[in-house]
C-alpha cells in the first residue's frame, strides 16, 4: 500500500484576509517565500463562485478551505490530500480564537493584535500538523499564568498594605507628640468647628486618614526623647518620602502604582469636574450612596448621605437666608448646622444664622444642611442589577442586566465591574448594550455604559467563559450624576435685609461610596 509524502499531508498557512485577497496576518507553517503566500492569497478570491455556498475552492495545487468573518475571511491553505473534514474543525478552531483578542472584526483591529493572534495560531498548529487543544487550552498557553508571579504579586500587595498601616501608625504617634506638646505649654492652633465642612461634625484637627497632610510643627520639643542619630520613622511633611521613596522602588521594578487618597477606587475615578464660572456664593448639594443587594434580590441596606455646603467670597453677601425647596417624599432624616436658625427652617424651609446680624464665615466651606436616608424598601433603588450566570457544558453563560428605577436620575460613566475566574482568558462576548474591557490582571471585566437616563432605562450583556456560577459574584457598581437622588435644592439666596436677590452658583454631585450585589 502505497502512502502519500508527508509533505503533502501538512497545513501550509492560516491567513486573515480582505474579500480582495489582501493578507492582514498569515502563519505559515512551511517553507515558504512572502511572494508565494501574498500570491496564493491574492488568487483565492478570484476562485469563488458567486452564488454558491462552499466552505472550500480547489487549484491544482493547493486547497482553500474558508470562513467569512463579516468583511473578512478566513483562509488557511492545505495540500489536496489533505482530509477536509479535518481541516473544517481545525478552520472553526482558528475562526473561534480570532474574537478572543479582537473585540471587532475589522482591518485595523485585527492588524493591532497580530502578534497574539500568530501565538494562538502557534498553539494550534506544529510543523503543519493540528494539535489536540481546545480554546480554553490555547488561552491557559498564551497566557502563560504563573503560580510564582501570583505568589509574587501577593507577596508585594501585603508589603505594600503593610508600609501604608505602619504610616497611619507612626502619623498618629507624631499627632499625640504634637497634643502632649501643646498640653504642656503650648496653645494649639485653632481649628473653626463651624467652618469644617466635611460630612461629619468632628474638628478636622482630630481626623488621621490615608492622606497625610504637613501640619504646623510644634516648637516644643515632644516629650518621648528619642536617641540621637538618623531616624528612620515616617514624617509629617515632605510629602511623605519615605512613601515615595517605596512607591519609586516599586515602580523601578514595572509595578503601576495608581495614587492612594485613602478613599475607594470609585470615589478617586468617579470625580465631577468643578464648575467653571463660580459666584461669589457658592453652593454644593453632595450625596453619596452606599448599598448592598443580594443577587437573587433582596436589598440589604441602602443609605444616601447628603450635605448643602456654602461658601461666601464676597464680605458684602455674609448676612444671607437660603430658601430650600424640599420635594422629597422618601421619608429623610434633616439636620441643620447648630448656628442656624432650626424653627425657620421647620417653618418655612429657610436657612439663616440664629442671630440675623451675623455672617457667615467668608472664604470657608460651610455644611448648613445634611440629611440621612437609610431603607430597605426595594423600590427605592436607583439602579438595579440581575446577573444570571449559568452553566454550560464549557463553562459558564453569563446574562446580566441593568434597570433604572428612578427616571428622574441621569447617570454618566457607569461601570458594572464583574469579576471572572484567572487563568481562562478573556469571555466570550455575545449580545452588549455599551461597551466593556476585559483587565486580565485584576481578573475583571467591566461593562462601561456614558449615560444611563429615561431614555436609556435597561441594557444587557451576555458572556461565556469558564467557571463557576458563583465566581461572578460580587458585583461592583460606580456612577457620577449631575442630579441628586433626594429632590433638595437652594432656590433662591437673599440678603437678611431687604429680602433682595443675590446672585449664586450651585453644583450638584451623585456619587457611589460603595454599590455591592453579593
Amino acid at each position: 500500500m502505497s502512502c502519500l509524502p508527508v509533505s503533502l499531508q501538512v497545513l501550509l498557512a492560516a491567513a486573515v484576509c480582505t474579500k480582495a485577497g489582501k493578507a492582514i496576518v498569515s502563519r505559515q507553517f512551511v517553507e515558504m517565500t512572502r511572494t508565494r503566500i501574498e500570491g496564493l492569497l491574492a488568487a483565492f478570491p478570484k476562485l469563488m463562485n458567486t452564488g454558491k455556498q462552499h466552505t472550500f475552492v480547489e487549484t491544482d495545487s493547493v486547497r482553500y478551505v474558508y470562513q467569512p468573518l463579516e468583511k473578512l475571511y478566513m483562509v488557511l491553505i492545505t495540500t489536496k490530500n489533505s482530509n477536509i473534514l479535518e481541516d473544517l474543525e481545525t478552520l472553526r478552531l482558528f475562526s473561534r480564537v480570532i474574537p478572543e483578542y479582537c473585540r471587532v472584526l475589522e482591518e485595523a483591529e485585527i492588524s493591532e493584535h497580530c502578534f497574539d493572534l500568530i501565538f494562538a495560531f502557534d498553539e494550534i498548529v506544529a510543523l503543519g500538523y493540528r494539535e489536540n487543544v481546545n480554546l480554553a487550552q490555547i488561552r491557559t498557553f498564551t497566557e502563560m499564568d504563573s503560580h510564582e508571579e501570583k505568589v509574587f504579586r501577593a507577596v508585594r500587595e501585603t508589603q505594600e498594605r503593610e508600609a501604608k498601616a505602619e504610616m497611619r501608625r507612626k502619623a498618629k504617634e507624631l499627632q499625640q507628640a504634637r497634643r502632649d506638646a501643646e498640653r504642656s505649654g503650648k496653645k494649639a492652633p485653632g481649628f473653626g468647628g463651624f467652618g469644617s465642612g466635611g460630612m461629619s461634625s468632628v474638628s478636622s484637627g482630630s481626623i488621621i486618614t490615608d492622606t497625610i497632610v504637613e501640619p504646623e510643627k510644634p516648637k516644643i520639643t515632644p516629650a518621648p526623647v528619642r536617641p540621637s542619630g538618623p531616624s528612620k520613622a515616617l514624617k509629617l511633611g515632605a510629602k511623605g518620602k519615605e512613601v515615595d521613596n517605596f512607591v519609586d522602588k516599586l515602580k523601578s521594578e514595572g509595578e503601576t502604582i495608581m495614587p492612594s487618597s485613602g478613599k475607594r477606587g470609585s470615589d478617586a475615578t468617579k470625580v465631577l469636574p468643578p464648575p467653571v464660572n463660580v459666584e461669589s456664593v457658592h453652593l454644593r448639594v453632595e450625596e453619596k450612596i452606599s448599598l448592598t443587594c443580594g443577587r437573587d434580590g433582596g436589598l440589604q441596606n441602602m443609605e444616601i448621605l447628603g450635605m448643602v455646603t456654602l461658601r461666601v467670597t464676597d464680605d458684602k453677601n455674609g448676612r444671607i437666608r437660603l430658601i430650600i425647596n424640599n420635594n422629597d417624599g422618601k421619608g429623610l432624616q434633616l439636620q441643620t448646622h447648630p448656628n442656624v436658625d432650626k424653627k425657620l427652617f421647620t417653618a418655612e424651609s429657610v436657612i439663616a444664622l440664629k442671630n440675623p446680624e451675623k455672617s457667615f464665615p467668608l472664604n470657608n466651606d460651610v455644611g448648613v444642611l445634611k440629611w440621612r436616608l437609610q431603607t430597605t424598601d426595594e423600590s427605592l433603588i436607583p439602579l438595579t442589577i440581575n446577573c444570571w450566570p449559568s452553566e454550560s457544558g464549557s463553562g459558564c453563560d453569563v446574562n446580566i442586566e441593568y434597570e433604572l428605577q428612578e427616571d428622574s436620575l441621569e447617570l454618566n460613566d457607569v461601570v458594572i465591574s464583574i469579576p471572572v475566574p484567572s487563568g481562562v482568558g478573556a469571555p466570550v462576548i455575545g449580545d452588549l448594550d455599551g461597551e466593556y474591557k476585559h483587565d486580565s490582571r485584576r481578573n475583571v471585566l467591566e461593562w462601561c455604559l456614558p449615560v444611563i437616563d429615561a431614555n436609556n432605562k435597561t441594557g444587557s450583556l451576555e458572556f461565556s467563559i469558564a467557571g463557576q456560577p458563583n465566581d461572578f459574584f460580587p458585583i461592583n457598581v460606580s456612577f457620577v450624576s449631575k442630579r441628586n437622588y433626594c429632590d433638595i435644592q437652594v432656590t433662591k439666596v437673599a440678603h437678611v435685609d431687604g429680602d433682595s436677590s443675590v446672585r449664586f452658583s450651585s453644583e450638584t454631585s451623585f456619587v457611589v461610596d460603595k454599590y455591592e450585589i453579593l
